[in-house]
């Protein structure tokens, strides 16, 4: 049966710099197999029990995928939904729907931007230091939704 997991995390790049970390925030609650954290850490996060520190790698396939060529696009400055400077590294909502991609600038020539709509961490392998607070099994509304509703299940679907 799936399970709800509570955990936080420090995330690592290859070179072991710190990308991001749930530490001295909220933990991360998810249900199992529902797509809610990438793949690669929900599979090897099946079964650590609470209590467990565990140091998980996840290679690029297994986490934001490898970079897709088809992503990057060359576009017209003035159809950007964006106003002043722009420089290369910038990222930006490429729409004003809440799920339009966030693109990265990679090249600017003249009237011509360079857009890159692949994850910023595709192509990299992760490495994530996990502290598992806690497990439960999902109740049938979970299950049903598709989420965890929160660390103790009591929480409501938005």
């Amino acid at each position: 049966m799936p399970r709800v997991v509570t955990f936080h995390y420090t995330l690592l790049n290859p070179g072991g710099r710190v990308i991001d970390t749930s530490s001295g925030g909220d933990p991360i609650t998810y249900l199992e197999g529902a797509g809610q954290i990438i793949d690669g850490l929900d599979a090897r996060l099946r079964a650590v029990p609470a209590g467990t520190r565990i140091r998980v790698p996840v290679p690029a396939a297994e986490a934001y995928g490898m970079p897709d060529p088809a992503q990057v696009q060359k576009v017209k400055r003035a159809l950007l939904p964006v106003t002043g400077e722009l420089e290369v590294g910038a990222q930006f909502q490429a729409g004003e729907d809440r799920y339009a991609p966030v693109v990265t600038v990679v090249a600017i020539e003249g009237d011509e931007v360079t857009l890159d709509a692949n994850h910023p961490l595709a192509g990299v392998d992760l490495t994530f230091e996990v502290e598992v607070v806690s497990t439960r099994p999902a109740t049938p509304d979970e299950l049903g939704h598709g989420h965890a509703h929160g660390a103790d299940g009591t929480g409501h679907c938005q």
